[in-house]
């Protein structure tokens, strides 16, 4: 019997989250209609409050051009206060305090109850913003040197902050765009400490530890070393670093970092492969940029928690979701994210910017 043509829609499952996701080739796209005029927030340089860093309050960390600057820092996720606190004229990354933040610094971690039902835990921790020097350019525009010195401030204030009082989880990220949810122009990281493991981690590290009971490897490993040898999602790769777009890809062109060592921790990066990790940062936002006529996105580290137990069966690795495409009631309704391009057929067109 002749082979049947290909369905023009399949079902993809995650097996890290064990969901499932639509890949509607039957309402396909060619990759360049993804490209989407994208809202652009404007704001001054004057107006502009991250260009003038002096007036936002005492930073936490100060890099210029790679090394790190000497002064006094404020304490982790202190309360920002305005006036120059000797933040250089050449400075090219800093960290400092959110002056809104969504989590806020405590001695006391209060726990209460409403009804029989309803719990309430003080949103406890540190909210910081990572701000890089230029108004206008972005990751995928910056030099490989440039993006490490980004890495190595997340690195040093996850080393800081992992040491405070009621932090478990450290979430390192990146709003670009309206879509986005980046509420000012200028460039900027945030990195929020929690008190709890969010149920996205939670559940991919449940899975990560059962896969290496039953099978003595580590799940994201197998799944990268199929990759290497199938070729057909890998973006881009260097010695240390896989850049791929995921066999169920959550969202059209959506792309993972990750290392192709086994490596649970990521504040254990070592200094070569942080100029890995900047290379496949940079070529992949870059590519992505100009793929897609730079659309907004977010970008997100998953890494072992700080609970003092070992997670030798987990892989870090950093998202980079595009917002290619608004989510809508089936979506909404049931979980199931759809996406109108093979990830194959993605990592090809990457490929070649």
């Amino acid at each position: 019997m002749a082979e049947s043509k290909k369905f023009p829609s399949e079902l993809r499952y995650d097996v890290v989250s064990k969901d499932w996701v639509v890949i509607a080739t039957g309402r396909a796209k060619r990759p360049e209609d993804f490209r989407q005029r994208r809202r652009k927030v404007e704001e001054p340089r004057s107006q502009c409050p991250f260009c003038q860093l002096s007036k936002q309050g005492t930073p936490t960390l100060i890099f210029v051009k790679g090394k790190r600057h000497s002064f006094l820092p404020a304490r982790a996720g202190g309360p920002a206060q305005a006036g120059n606190h000797g933040v250089p004229k050449g400075w090219t990354t800093a960290s400092l305090p959110n002056k809104f933040p969504a989590f806020i610094p405590s001695l006391k971690l209060q726990r209460r109850e409403e009804g029989e039902l309803y719990h309430i835990l003080n949103a406890v921790g540190f909210h910081e913003v990572v701000v890089t020097r230029s108004h206008t350019r972005q990751v995928g525009q910056f030099s490989v040197s440039q993006t490490k010195e980004l890495i190595d401030v997340f690195q040093e204030r996850y080393l800081v902050l992992m040491k405070e009082k009621f932090v478990r989880n450290i979430a390192i990220f990146q709003n670009h765009g309206v879509e986005a949810g980046a509420s000012l122009a200028h460039p900027h990281s945030q990195i929020i400490t929690t008190p709890l493991i969010d149920p996205d981690l939670r559940n991919a590290l449940l899975t990560s530890e059962r896969f290496f009971r039953k099978h003595k490897k580590c799940i994201y490993c197998v799944m990268g070393e199929w990759e290497l040898r199938s070729k057909k999602r890998i973006v881009f790769e260097n010695d240390d670093f896989l850049v791929l777009c995921p066999f169920a890809s959550k969202a059209a062109f959506e792309i993972i970092i990750s290392p192709k060592k086994h490596l649970p921790q990521f504040e254990q990066i070592t200094e070569k492969e942080k100029l890995g990790l900047a290379e496949a940062f940079k070529i992949a936002l870059s590519k992505l940029r100009r793929a897609l006529a730079d659309p907004a996105y977010n970008f997100y580290l998953h890494t072992a928690p700080i609970d003092g137990k070992k997670y030798d069966f987990y892989h870090w690795h950093w998202t980079i979701l595009p917002k290619t495409a608004t989510w809508a009631g089936f979506e909404i309704g049931t979980g199931m994210e759809i996406s109108t391009i093979e990830p194959e057929r993605a990592a090809e067109f990457l490929r070649k910017q």
